[in-house]
């Protein structure tokens, strides 16, 4: 699933090519893309609009239009939307929307797996608060994303810690990739309850958290399935993985064999020795220290 480098990667690309321009044609190949309104009222609804700026919250895109509507995209698993100058050579596979634009460029929403979904949102902050409801928490790259956030949503929580990072009503952004990257710079085990982390904890959480989506989006994401970014190009972030997708290989940080299990119904990853599932007693000054010295093991830390 695209996580939050990965849209931020197609906003960024899109934003170059789209922001000032008008809609010159909508064909909506898929009815499910924008179920339950009709496709040819959706086509028709935005037609000869003009973009002002696309934006970002978690891994959902907004299309700011021209009256202050927006169009919301969600890529989900397999979403992809693909930036070409003209009309394709050949035809995109799965595609199941087009929009031509005025200077003669196309975006294509290509979806194999067919959950992606687009939506209209209404004009002005009241309406769209109501309308979008308590979709997303905050932002993982915002700045009310903070310590003293994450953890007073972590307060009590039995709930293991990768779910709870996992849940975009906690942090928007973080999928199944970065929450493994995150959790093994922070030296916590994905199965520790949430409650349990100190305060020591939450800030290496939050710091990593941050880190990974950073190095993320600077490297256009990661592209080890379906994923690519708005030109069809391959992010490199999984040529930097620390954990993720590692089983069986030696730990980075201490040579310890990466494992595999199952957290949150996901696959899981994560160093026995730097992770382990029990907290160790340790000064939270020397553990912070620790952290920071190994995490320069390798240049991808």
């Amino acid at each position: 699933m695209p996580e939050l480098p990965e849209v931020e990667t197609i906003r960024r690309q899109l934003s170059e090519h789209l922001a000032g321009r008008t809609i010159t044609s909508t064909r909506v190949l898929d009815p499910l893309l924008v179920d339950p309104e009709d496709p040819a009222d959706f086509a028709r609804r935005l037609t000869g609009r003009a973009l002002r700026e696309i934006r970002r919250t978690g891994k959902y895109l907004f299309i700011e239009l021209d009256d202050g509507e927006a169009l919301a995209l969600h890529l989900r698993m397999t979403g992809q939307l693909l930036w070409t100058p003209g009309e394709p050579d050949e035809p995109t596979p799965y595609a199941r929307a087009v929009l031509g634009f005025d200077d003669g460029s196309m975006v294509t929403f290509a979806d194999p797996r067919r959950f992606g979904r687009a939506w209209f949102l209404p004009a002005g902050r009241a309406a769209r608060s109501r309308a979008w409801g308590r979709r997303t928490g905050v932002d993982a790259m915002s700045p009310g994303f903070t310590a003293r956030s994450l953890g007073a949503s972590l307060e009590r929580r039995t709930a293991a810690i990768k779910a709870l990072i996992l849940d975009q009503r906690i942090v928007a952004g973080v999928g199944n990739i970065y929450a493994d990257e995150a959790l093994f710079r922070a030296r916590i085990h994905p199965r520790r309850p949430g409650g349990s982390l100190t305060q020591a904890e939450v800030r290496r959480l939050h710091r990593a958290i941050r880190d990974r989506l950073r190095m993320g989006i600077s490297v256009g994401g990661a592209s080890f399935d379906r994923y690519r970014d708005a030109h069809g190009g391959r992010g490199g972030m999984q040529d930097l993985f620390l954990v993720h997708r590692r089983q069986g290989e030696p730990c980075p940080r201490c040579r310890t064999i990466i494992e595999k299990g199952v957290v949150a119904q996901r696959g899981t990853y994560w160093c026995p020795r730097c992770q382990p599932l029990e907290a160790e007693v340790q000064g939270e000054a020397d553990v912070e220290a620790q952290g920071e010295a190994e995490v320069k093991v390798q240049a991808a830390c």
